[in-house]
């Protein structure tokens, strides 16, 4: 499932004439750009790749099974871009969203899809060619810039009603509590292009008791930030003080002081970080998204016995004929997870970044766990060269001779060529030291100076990435065991992952909620030949 990661935008949202009540409509996705999907991969979507018939995708709030909101009842395919408008159910629900889609608050949209044709070019950027759409979410933010909500018709007639339980009138100003009594408000859209737009009064709704927002929900409202932010931060309290009993009042031995540098004090500074949250190996090669398959396991075919050709030995001899063998692979998903809890001390008396940064570091955690799971598995599958690096500073002869005899075994049994050099820190730092017979590096810095005269490789600085030799993609991963050095085609190595993102239970008993990061994550060798290991000595 492809879900996109959000990314700033800037929004027309003006109300327009001529939609259906209670409804939106803008760009859902824009054709032939470059969007980051949930796990990172870059992904981009080819014109008629989405469906404009069919089942109805569903209308979302943030990706949120959990929160619909309506439906797709339009969608246009155009050169540019899928057009689409979308009906807003009338529930509480839908009338919350249609506020914030008024306010601006909510100003762009964001696709969910099921890949069924695609292929990646020579960045790993996924190109969609045809797709299930399954639903269109309401974000705050949206990873296309030009998916976005254009227009809003939320007017309501005047003999319907939204609930059928009394409302309390919307109070304008404290001055003036006696006037208001047509119970409506009037909404004003964003300012579009120095003109002032207004759309149709929404109904007045009963005042409402919000339930404990999700992690996924107050870190949304965190991203927004304003008034947004401090409505949901109200809720908590107010849900919290609701749900206490004397007992857990009672309760109060659950101490902060596992984060005292984070209580509301004179703090200097954001928290320090002292780990970076990459995946080389995961970057380099690509996650693929995990097959939809209701089991642990899904198959993945591969080819053992090509079929053959050859000459004919004589008019109407018998030709070549081999029977094609086609392995079932197993593969078996894993689940990665971490969690935490916090009490509710922690998440009342310190400021707001500390959840943020809390569940950032869970997230974190989970990228560096699925990496190594990934590095390991890599050197796992790869096959012995026979080739080994003797190093000797001064002299690169063994090196060079050791990698093309690797890309030699590669091409000999395929016919294609090496695109990555894997290697873990000590081998990197090996690599950057190697010199010539003159005392030039071999790895040239292409930032100039005399570095730059040799063309065995290049690196761009005392950094994990932009470095090559051969024109190989270097890969370097803390991941890797020392004295790692693997020579490899990339599509002999797959990675499939599907990211469930974080999930929470409330802990009365101790007045403490735990969450949850988790996700789906497999790997698999279609070929081993592959991945060439070279030894060092």
């Amino acid at each position: 499932m492809i879900k996109l990661v959000p990314s700033q935008i800037t929004v027309d949202a003006a109300a327009a004439d001529g939609l259906p009540r209670r409804s939106i409509s803008g760009v859902a996705v824009t054709y032939d750009e470059t969007a980051t999907v949930s796990d990172g991969t870059r992904v981009r979507f080819l014109q008629g790749s989405l469906p404009v018939t069919g089942r109805d995708p569903k209308l979302f709030g943030q990706h949120d099974s959990n929160q619909i909101i309506g439906k797709l009842v339009e969608r246009v395919d155009t050169p540019q871009g899928m057009m689409f408008t979308a009906k807003i159910s009338a529930t509480r629900l839908g009338d919350e969203y249609l506020t914030l889609a008024n306010d601006g608050v909510i100003d762009a949209v964001s696709v969910g899809v099921n890949p069924i044709k695609f292929s990646y070019d020579d960045d790993g950027t996924m190109i969609v060619e045809s797709a299930e759409w399954t639903e269109l979410s309401l974000v705050s933010q949206g990873a296309f810039s030009g998916a976005l909500i254009e227009r809003v018709a939320a007017s309501k007639p005047a003999d319907e009603t939204i609930h059928e339980t009394p409302v309390e009138p919307v109070i304008q100003s404290e001055q003036d509590t006696t006037k208001e009594t047509d119970m409506t408000e009037k909404i004003e859209a964003p300012v579009v292009e120095a003109a002032q737009s207004t759309v149709d009064k929404l109904w007045a709704q009963p005042k409402q008791e919000f339930k404990m927002p999700t992690p996924g929900e107050y870190m949304a409202a965190m991203h927004i930030g304003g008034d947004t932010f401090r409505k949901v931060q109200e809720a908590c309290k107010a849900a919290a003080a609701k749900n206490q009993t004397a007992l857990q009042a009672a309760a109060g031995d659950i101490a902060s002081t596992d984060t005292p540098g984070l209580l509301n004090q004179m703090v200097m500074g954001p928290l320090f970080q002292d780990l970076n949250f990459v995946r080389p190996v995961v970057t380099a090669f690509g996650a693929r998204a995990m097959p939809n398959t209701p089991s642990k396991t899904f198959i993945r075919p591969t080819i053992t016995t090509h079929t053959s050709a050859a000459t004919q030995a004589s008019e109407l001899a018998a030709v070549s004929a081999t029977t094609m063998v086609i392995a079932s692979n197993v593969v078996t998903k894993s689940t990665v997870a971490g969690q935490v809890t916090l009490s509710v001390q922690d998440m009342d008396f310190t400021d707001p970044a500390a959840m943020n940064l809390i569940l950032n570091d869970l997230a974190g955690e989970y990228l560096i766990a699925t990496d190594n799971i990934a590095a390991d598995n890599l050197v796992t599958g790869a096959t012995a060269s026979g080739s080994t690096w003797t190093v000797n500073s001064t002299d690169p002869t063994s090196l060079i001779a050791s990698i093309y005899d690797a890309a030699r075994e590669i091409a000999e049994d395929s016919n294609y060529f090496p695109t990555h050099i894997c290697v873990s820190p000590n081998v990197w730092e090996l690599l950057g030291r190697q010199l010539d017979a003159d005392k030039r590096p071999l790895l040239g810095y292409n930032g100039g100076g005399m570095t730059t005269f040799n063309g065995v490789g290049n690196t761009s600085g005392l950094q994990y990435s932009s470095q090559n030799i051969y024109g190989l993609n270097m890969v370097v991963d803390n991941n890797f065991a020392n004295n790692t050095l693997l020579v490899v085609y990339a599509p002999g190595y797959e990675i499939y992952e599907q990211q469930k993102g974080v999930m929470s239970v409330e802990v009365p008993a101790t007045l403490g909620r735990t969450f949850s990061y988790y996700g789906y994550f497999a790997t698999f060798v279609a070929k081993s030949s592959f991945i060439q290991s070279i030894a060092i000595a």
